[in-house]
């Protein structure tokens, strides 16, 4: 088997800047530019002899700078103290010499006090009492904005700085120019933890990636920073592809499990002898269940799936039994066996995540039913409700121990769930959402920054399977049927290009115009009554791209900073997709997966899921009706023949229809029947749904029932049945004798 890449314990990776694998390569030099002469050691001398040499001497250097911060005045942001004791040495150990003072650059109106730079790296250095991320109020370079804010802000407007490092001393992050990007990316290393605890390991990828060779190349384009950035943008295209490939082997995986466990009769019968399950259905449920481990997935690298107030112990007790990042591991050591606990343990997150008050027990908030059971069907995959039984003190023995509660009967089957899956085929589905070969090396997904340019790409292979089950032979397989699915559905995946071109002719002008001479509270209100709408929404690509730049501007006018802090952005970005955010698609399938992309973007923890359900339909965008047009009953142009008509037939209800007008005032048309026109007041109940509170889980189920009581009305559901009445008489297909 491949061998798995390894984790850093000091150093992490935000955003698509330099992913962990890229930095895994690195550190094992596997990569080019790191022979020792791309670094300017001298002949016969190995970079790991220069790294320790290196380590040894900033070890005392660390050792001085923490004896003398133990007496920093508590008034004292420790900014001459860092420089001289620890941040100067530790630049000079990277072979940048001694940094000198120069003045702060300036571009256009702002001055940017960045003291520090070699060649065209400004290299920013802060006092150890300083934050990065936040102001501090009267502290030079963190007065106005937060020190990362100011110099990314700095590296976006700047054409000749690409790459830049930012430290206080406790942490320090390379930038690079990210105008582009969507949200903060950066790779940080922890000094302290790394020092402290003597985490040789992570130094070595230190030196390997801040060292002066990285970013000495006479362009800034030309340093190896940027060409391992561009191998990192590379590699992800590959894994991209690769991704496609794993979701539908973890397809086939979950639907050969459940078809084949020999306790799954009533599925079996279901989907052959009654009929009551169709293929497709079936299939749907399937990608369901991949659309909930690829959330969990998210959820879990992110850390947002707990409460910031969550209990350590039960954290401890989810992540060492319960996530799906230890069925991950497990996925990588072990084939998996017959029985069927992990598929037990699954059910049991699927079940508190579902339900309103969570499960406290694991730190599971109650993130509403809907991404577990959208269409609020019987879900045969869906959340089970397991006995709190299960969640005993686990030990050694766990996977037995439950084995045996299932066999004595403690837990029944029926209570667990409708279908039961087998250990390996369950891991066999996990092993191919979460890792990927390359180069005979078994590489993890990095699902921590999953962009939804990876979702929107793996829907537009969905479109092309389609589901081959042998129900009595216990089969099941994805079969390419490639450009049918697409013709009909007229699905096609945007690419990010097009989507930030879009963005940026039709929407930065709205922006612009709607924040024209206003500030504070009332600008924050001009973005939050926006909308944007794709009436072919798809995965959510163009949404979530129009949610983003949204949100940016957002988070700029509540914090004033150009570059606002991950927190502020994401607050933002809830907002902004629970107020602005608009999507139809002809699609089902399309549909739950842009919400389920909307909710990985404004997941925030211990907040439930935004309800969606009244911004993102599932419709026919290009063909519709008003109540105005209704009131004028059925255009004669309805009546046009199209392909596969009789065109003899479609002239005489042509002639039919025409004769009826006009009409006799509170009278249909006999074509539309007697189907009562009462809108009442929905679209004001609409609006009012709209404006309902996103807080806690209460609130937001209160408006989920709310939504549900509007569109099962009787006033609703007849008006929706004469629109479909009215649009129907453009589409259907005119035969004799109809």
């Amino acid at each position: 088997m491949p061998k798995l890449t390894q984790q850093f314990q000091t150093i992490r990776t935000e955003g698509a800047l330099l992913p962990a694998d890229i930095l895994q390569r690195i550190a094992s030099l596997k990569v080019e530019g790191i022979r020792p002469a791309d670094y300017h050691l001298p002949e016969g001398f190995r970079v790991n002899e220069a790294v320790t040499q290196s380590w040894d001497i900033l070890k005392k250097h660390w050792k001085n700078f923490q004896e003398a911060r133990q007496n920093l005045p508590e008034a004292d942001n420790g900014t001459r103290l860092t420089n001289e004791r620890w941040l100067l040495p530790l630049f000079k150990e990277l072979e940048y010499g001694r940094l000198s003072t120069v003045a702060s650059p300036q571009i256009e109106d702002r001055s940017y006090p960045i003291e520090r730079f070699y060649n065209h790296t400004p290299i920013h250095l802060i006092g150890c009492n300083l934050p990065l991320d936040r102001r501090t109020k009267g502290a030079r370079g963190a007065a106005t904005s937060s020190p990362h804010s100011m110099m990314q802000e700095f590296l976006n407007r700047s054409d000749t700085h690409l790459w830049g490092f930012l430290s206080n001393g406790r942490q320090l992050r390379i930038l690079r120019d990210s105008v582009a990007l969507s949200r903060q990316a950066y790779v940080e290393f922890d000094l302290e933890g790394m020092m402290d605890g003597e985490v040789y390991g992570d130094f070595v990828l230190l030196w390997l990636l801040c060292h002066q060779s990285r970013v000495e190349a006479e362009r800034s384009e030309n340093c190896w920073l940027e060409q391992w950035s561009k191998l990192a943008r590379e590699e992800g295209t590959r894994v991209l592809n690769n991704l496609r490939t794993g979701v539908t082997k973890a397809i086939e995986a979950l639907g050969q499990g459940f078809i084949s466990h020999p306790q799954n009769h009533e599925l079996r019968s279901k989907l052959q002898e009654t009929g009551s399950l169709s293929r497709d259905d079936f299939y749907r449920q399937l990608l369901r269940t991949v659309y909930r481990l690829l959330f969990l997935f998210v959820a879990e690298d992110r850390q947002l799936l707990h409460p910031p107030d969550a209990d350590e112990k039960a954290c401890e007790l989810y992540e060492t039994y319960y996530s799906t990042r230890r069925l991950r591991q497990m996925a990588i050591k072990l084939r998996g066996s017959k029985h069927s606990d992990l598929w037990y343990s699954l059910s049991l997150v699927f079940d508190a995540l579902n339900r309103n008050d969570g499960l406290p027990e694991l730190a599971l908030p109650g993130l509403g039913s809907f991404l577990w059971n959208p269409d609020k069907t019987k879900d045969l995959l869906g959340p089970a409700q397991i006995p709190a039984a299960v969640l005993s003190p686990p030990g050694k023995g766990e996977r037995a121990r439950v084995r045996g509660l299932v066999a004595h009967g403690e837990i029944a089957n029926k209570a667990i769930d409708p279908v039961l899956i087998s250990n390996d085929d369950l891991l066999a589905a996990i092993r191919a959402l979460a890792y990927v070969a390359q180069d005979k090396v078994l590489r993890d997904i990095d699902y921590r920054n999953l962009d939804t340019e990876e979702f929107g790409s793996v829907y537009e292979s969905l479109l092309e399977l389609h589901p081959v089950m042998h129900v009595e032979a216990k089969t099941f397989s994805l079969n390419t049927a490639s450009g049918n699915e697409r013709k009909t559905s007229g699905s096609y995946y945007t690419p990010d290009s097009l989507v930030q071109c879009l963005l940026d002719s039709a929407l930065e002008p709205v922006i612009a115009e709607r924040l024209k001479g206003l500030k504070g509270k009332a600008a924050e209100e001009a973005i939050l009554n926006i909308k944007v709408c794709d009436p072919a929404c798809g995965s959510g690509h163009f949404l979530i791209g129009a949610a983003r730049r949204l949100a940016r501007h957002l988070a700029r006018i509540r914090t004033g900073e150009s570059e606002p802090s991950p927190e502020d952005y994401q607050h933002a970005l809830r907002d902004v997709i629970s107020h602005c955010i608009y999507g139809v698609d002809i699609n089902p399938m399309s549909v739950e997966l842009c919400k389920v992309a909307l909710w990985m973007e404004a997941m925030e923890p211990g907040k439930p899921l935004s309800f969606l359900d009244h911004h993102i339909q599932c419709g026919n965008s290009l063909l519709g009706t008003t109540p105005a047009l209704l009131a004028k009953g059925i255009p004669d142009d309805a009546f046009t023949p199209i392909e596969g008509d009789v065109k003899a037939r479609v002239a005489s209800l042509k002639k039919q229809n025409k004769s009826e007008r006009p009409l006799e005032s509170g009278k249909r048309q006999r074509l539309l029947g007697e189907v009562p026109f009462k809108l009442g007041n929905i679209a004001a109940d609409f609006a009012r749904l709209n404006s309902a509170p996103d807080g806690p889980l209460a609130e937001v189920a209160e408006a989920q029932e709310q939504y549900a009581r509007l569109v099962q009305s009787s006033e609703y559901e007849s008006t929706r049945l004469l629109a479909d009445t009215w649009c129907a008489a453009f589409v259907w297909k005119v035969l004799l004798g109809i």
